[in-house]
């Protein structure tokens, strides 16, 4: 019972009761904090000072190989200058493309899409745009088959295997473009492995149908084309490698990419071309007569007199 003297201790029965009315510890939360999503910032990877200067050194380079090749044509007889024009037009081109690079023309940006997924959170995605030359592409699908011309002619393929070895040429260059600017990763290692399939149809025909034309000519001429073929399908074969590595797992820098490239480009033009002319230039079989020398004949063609039919 209630002592009838504590009833008036209020003081006493607030201190009795203060437990019971107000909570001793602090409450927890019973939901627990909603996870945020902060988007990522996108990721430019573009060409620097290095990979410019690159670019105009090879643009010199290509230039004076040019004016070269053009000089060493106008010393030769019309009927040996095969070799030395289309040579010239090799590097011609390679000006023009490196020219278009070096100035900042010729380059997109390849949107990439990389996707990580999380066990309680959101998605996220990282957006990667990647400085692409397209420019380059350009130049390899008018400089490389000009260079199998020249190897074709050296070995004495037939139109056949030429015409063959030309599209699976094209069907090379195009398939690394279309790669290259690809945003999804199976689908752009699809377009490469094509490319990677036309490039053995190169191969093969300058291995088999070339060396089987070329083992009719003279020893010289073999052994310069076992040599120069050799060497360009060595060269050829960085490419894809520096592809691989470069636009393709991004591995590499832009400016790494292109001082690769660039190196790759003067051992398989200027150097080409110096090796092919000097060594084989002045050989009498590089002769070609007919069309090439003296134009097409009046020889059965049609003539409409004005008066016909009058």
């Amino acid at each position: 019972m209630l002592d009838p003297m504590q009833a008036f201790d209020m003081e006493g029965f607030r201190t009795a009761t203060s437990s019971l009315l107000v909570p001793t510890t602090s409450p927890t939360p019973s939901v627990a904090p909603i996870p945020t999503v902060v988007p990522s910032v996108p990721t430019y990877e573009t060409i620097g000072q290095s990979g410019k200067n690159t670019l105009w050194v090879v643009f010199v380079i290509m230039f004076l190989s040019t004016l070269t090749f053009f000089y060493l044509a106008w010393r030769v007889p019309v009927q040996k200058r095969l070799f030395h024009v289309i040579t010239a037009f090799i590097t011609l081109f390679a000006t023009l493309s490196y020219y278009a690079m070096a100035v900042g023309d010729g380059n997109a940006l390849a949107h990439t899409v990389i996707r990580e997924a999380h066990n309680h959170t959101p998605d996220t995605f990282e957006h990667i745009y990647r400085q692409v030359f397209w420019a380059r592409y350009v130049d390899w699908s008018l400089t490389t088959p000009l260079l199998l011309l020249d190897l074709s002619f050296l070995a004495g393929l037939n139109g056949a295997n030429i015409l063959v070895t030309i599209v699976a040429d094209l069907v090379m260059v195009l398939t690394g473009l279309f790669a290259a600017y690809h945003n999804d990763g199976a689908a752009k290692w699809g377009w490469y492995a094509m490319g990677c399939v036309a490039f053995l149809v190169i191969i093969y025909q300058l291995a088999i149908p070339g060396h089987r034309a070329v083992s009719s000519k003279d020893a010289k001429t073999s052994k310069l084309f076992a040599a120069i073929a050799g060497y360009t399908l060595i060269i050829w074969t960085l490419y894809p490698i520096v592809w691989g590595i470069g636009d393709g797992s991004r591995t590499w820098s832009v400016d790494s990419e292109v001082i690769a490239y660039a190196v790759l480009d003067v051992l398989a033009k200027p150097v080409f071309g110096l090796w092919l002319l000097f060594a084989h230039g002045n050989n009498a079989a590089t002769s070609v007569d007919g069309w090439w020398s003296h134009g097409l004949s009046s020889e059965g063609s049609i003539r409409i007199d004005d008066d016909e039919g009058a």
